[in-house]
């Protein structure tokens, strides 16, 4: 499956499930995994195209102490393509999701969750 991504510099997440992530922006969003610089701690670089866009850093626990609070509330991916098709696709996966459209601008907005619970947004334009 995949959202045609078409932009995004890149998002670091942390995660102690590192396997279940890349399958999971692989299966859903179509991100392939790819070169990482050798840091001294495990991770992946999940590309859109050539642009490594979401980096993974493996931690042994989600956050403790001052570091709860600052959870991510979501980025977002915007996509080519058909929005339909991406819907179905996520409903064939058995994804969950909420769609919306944004006021005024019309843009069509999936919102989807990873599996460490990520908010995600897939940003279509708005239908012709």
């Amino acid at each position: 499956m995949t959202a045609g991504i078409t932009l995004l510099e890149h998002v670091n997440l942390r995660t102690t499930q590192l396997d279940a992530m890349v399958a999971w922006y692989d299966r859903v969003l179509g991100l392939k995994p790819g070169a990482r610089p050798p840091f001294d701690s495990p991770g992946a670089w999940l590309y859109v195209g050539e642009v490594p866009a979401v980096h993974l850093s493996v931690v042994q626990e989600q956050g403790t102490g001052s570091e709860v609070p600052l959870r991510l509330e979501h980025f977002a991916f915007r996509a080519g393509g058909d929005p339909d098709r991406f819907e179905r696709a996520l409903i064939a996966a058995g994804e969950t999701y909420r769609k919306g459209q944004v006021p005024a601008t019309g843009t069509v907005a999936f919102n989807i969750w990873d599996p460490d619970g990520n908010h995600i947004h897939v940003d279509f334009a708005a239908p012709a």
